[in-house]
């Protein structure tokens, strides 16, 4: 078996969004969209912080599919284009989605983007991979684990791209690989770990 995951090191995380922009060029996405978000713990606005001045602080989130091993998307998916693959990730087959976004109300992450209008993209090509399927009006799009890229043994793009090196990627079912090993030997924290979910994503502080 295959659990491809992603760990993500807090202390290391320093907010600058390249891993959100490093996937919206991979994977081509449209204009006011994003599979990968950063958020600041406890505000409402980005790069926000905690506290009263001089006593602030700031904890960033980086948050996308969770790639749930008891994916709640999954379930509620109708026409099943919400599916699990052998390789663990969370995937959505373009040509089976009818846009009832089912998926998006029972995702507990809001990991999930829809597209309500035919894609707008600045310049106006497609600028992704192209081995990244063009997603049209009225289907759900989200982080694939840059699935492309996995399958042929490279890493995610945001993985790459992280200038602080505050992510690691692998199989968490090899119990010789770096995640794994993470995994095991570091206090993670699971988002929403009581909605029984099992992402495959964690944090972990050095």
């Amino acid at each position: 078996m295959t659990k491809l995951a992603i760990g993500i090191n807090l202390d290391r995380c320093i907010g600058c969004h390249t891993c959100a922009n490093a996937c919206k060029m991979q994977n081509n996405v449209p204009m006011n969209m994003l599979w990968n978000r950063v958020i600041t713990e406890g505000c409402d606005v980005i790069d926000g912080a905690v506290g009263e001045y001089p006593n602030l602080s700031r904890t960033y989130i980086a948050l996308a599919c969770q790639h749930c091993e008891n994916a709640a998307c999954k379930k509620v998916c109708p026409t099943g284009a919400t599916y699990k693959d052998d390789k663990g990730r969370v995937e959505i087959d373009y040509n089976k989605c009818i846009g009832c976004r089912m998926c998006m109300a029972a995702c507990p992450y809001n990991a999930r983007v829809f597209n309500w209008e035919d894609p707008h993209r600045e310049p106006d090509f497609n600028y992704g991979d192209a081995r990244v399927p063009v997603r049209t009006r009225g289907v759900m799009e989200k982080c694939t684990l840059c699935k492309e890229r996995t399958d042929d043994g490279e890493k995610p793009m945001c993985v790459v791209c992280c200038p602080t090196h505050a992510r690691v990627y692998g199989d968490l079912d090899d119990p010789e690989s770096e995640i794994s090993k993470l995994h095991a030997m570091k206090k993670v924290r699971i988002l929403l770990e009581e909605k029984g979910t099992k992402p495959q994503v964690f944090y972990y502080n050095n």
